[in-house]
């Protein structure tokens, strides 16, 4: 029997549509990807309202994507606000409103890597930042790999863009040991990571 103070569930699941009352609202800086809003919102019914910096986000996608010999493909990205070149899995901004996730990571994948998937399977749905930004990201497995019948062409960051084939267990090791540190893409890696031992534990 487990003697620990605290409430003890068996299952547990994030609340989402059950938004607090906002006081007041304004916007205090709009980007070209992002903007930010100040909120003073009451966290209870009878609690004084706190202020609250939001940085609205318009969500993201990923997409690890496997070949046959069970390689991922890689990017490597110059990330400005971290002053990095991140190896990462192709991703990409929901910036096309109305945008299925799905049609947008198929998108993505051959946009940044000129690949087309005959499966795509979603692997996780992330709030990458819940204390502070709107943004989520949903992430992709791609299966079935072939080169797109065009290719695209590409600007600014991504005009460095080369496809890259990293092994997956190479990849896996890598994320674990924090050589690599874009979020989507070590979340990718560990959860492909986790169903493999899922599938080798016994029943």
């Amino acid at each position: 029997m487990n003697s620990l103070p605290g409430v003890h569930v068996a299952t547990i699941a994030d609340q989402y549509h059950c938004p607090r009352e906002v006081i007041d609202t304004s916007q205090a800086f709009q980007g070209a990807v992002v903007n930010v809003r100040l909120d003073d919102v009451k966290l209870t019914p009878t609690s004084q309202p706190v202020r609250r910096d939001v940085v609205e986000h318009p969500g993201a996608v990923a997409v690890l994507a496997v070949n046959d010999a069970d390689e991922v493909a890689f990017v490597r990205q110059y990330r400005h606000p971290v002053g990095a070149e991140l190896w990462e899995i192709p991703a990409g901004l929901l910036d096309q409103e109305g945008e299925d996730p799905a049609v947008c990571a198929r998108r993505e994948l051959a946009e940044e890597v000129d690949l087309t998937c005959e499966s795509l399977t979603p692997l996780l749905n992330v709030a990458l930042s819940a204390g502070g930004s709107t943004e989520r990201i949903h992430i992709y497995l791609a299966r079935g790999l072939s080169p797109c019948a065009q290719t695209f062409t590409r600007e600014a960051e991504e005009a460095e863009f080369e496809l890259t084939w990293v092994p997956r267990h190479a990849a896996i090791r890598a994320a674990r040991a924090g050589k690599i540190t874009s979020a989507a893409t070590v979340l990718a890696l560990l959860v492909s990571a986790l169903d493999d031992t899922t599938r080798q534990s016994p029943r």
